[in-house]
């Protein structure tokens, strides 16, 4: 009962969060509403990301490569189709992306994953470069779409809101149990008989598409798109970072880390332009050493020690006025 009650509060109050967030462009400045765009684009990144890399501990660096795609298709295909038409496309494209990469790419662990999905970001950077060089005679695309910011934070909430159902029902799914037995034990999986490739594809592939639709719906936001801005490698690294910060080993972890990350960046990008990558280095190694579980993971015992103490028996106050009678 208490359990059902608990996630009857969850829903109800996620329902009422969304609710007031569709109304807060009514409310806030554009400054504002543009920090609320970035804070959904990123939560939705840093989410998606965390439904494959989270469980299996296969740390993907391929998020600006899917990204970058989705954007890059809006980019390409808005003049000769319907807007949401190029949605879909994008969508597509991202599942073939991720089919490709995922059979070549998850057999493979570790740093050499790391370095794979690191190094396909730049390939697909280049290969754009050298395409629009060579077919353009240009190296970007002007992106003239009537799609207000109202309207891009409209979409990336409803699509935040997708991000964190499809990562509920997978986590709760027999294919979220897959995955946590594949990033514990590989071995471990094989001998219970999990289809070890088949759901780590399948989990990588959501994960991948979720990403590619934020591009797409993050490119209207730009009135020119060059590769070297959709597809940099910095976006994959401050998503990790976001992740690792807010914790992994929840859902909503993530969302955790992306307000103070944003911030954090916002602030090392505009006071110290030159090191912000060592910098944000040296941020991502003190997350990893002092805050292994991240805010989640500091959030947690805390709430539980709260929780213990509220149910925990009272010892009897004694009535100093009653204590003869």
């Amino acid at each position: 009962m208490a359990y059902a009650r608990s996630h009857m509060i969850i829903w109800f109050g996620s329902a009422a969060l969304i609710t007031a967030l569709a109304f807060a462009p009514i409310f806030v400045s554009d400054y504002w509403l543009s920090y609320l765009i970035n804070m959904l684009c990123y939560t939705a990144l840093a989410t998606a990301w965390r439904i494959f890399s989270g469980p299996t501990r296969y740390f993907s660096l391929a998020v600006a490569a899917f990204f970058g795609v989705g954007a890059y298709v809006i980019a390409v295909s808005y003049e000769s189709m319907p807007l949401y038409a190029s949605f879909a496309l994008a969508g597509a494209v991202g599942v073939v992306l991720a089919l490709i990469v995922g059979a070549t790419t998850l057999r493979v662990s570790g740093i050499h994953f790391v370095i794979f999905t690191f190094g396909l970001t730049e390939l697909i950077r280049e290969l754009a470069i050298w395409w629009e060089i060579n077919q353009t005679k240009t190296v970007g695309r002007y992106v003239l779409i009537d799609f207000s910011n109202v309207m891009i934070y409209l979409h990336l909430l409803g699509l935040t809101a997708i991000v964190f159902l499809v990562g509920y029902l997978v986590e709760r799914s027999k294919v979220g149990t897959a995955l946590q037995v594949i990033g514990e034990d590989e071995t471990v999986a094989d001998q219970c008989g999990i289809n070890r490739s088949g759901i780590k594809i399948f989990a990588f592939v959501i994960s991948a598409v979720l990403m590619t639709l934020v591009g797409a719906v993050m490119a209207p936001r730009w009135s020119y798109i060059a590769p070297n801005t959709v597809f940099n490698a910095m976006v994959s690294f401050q998503v990790v970072i976001m992740a690792l910060l807010g914790g992994m080993h929840r859902l909503w972890g993530p969302v955790l880390g992306v307000i103070p990350m944003i911030i954090l960046s916002e602030f090392l990008s505009t006071t110290f332009p030159r090191a912000y990558a060592i910098l944000l280095g040296a941020v991502f190694l003190f997350v990893v050493y002092f805050l292994p579980h991240g805010i989640a993971g500091v959030m947690e015992p805390l709430w539980h020690r709260y929780k213990a103490w509220r149910t925990s028996p009272r010892s009897p106050t004694v009535n100093a006025g009653g204590a003869g009678q």
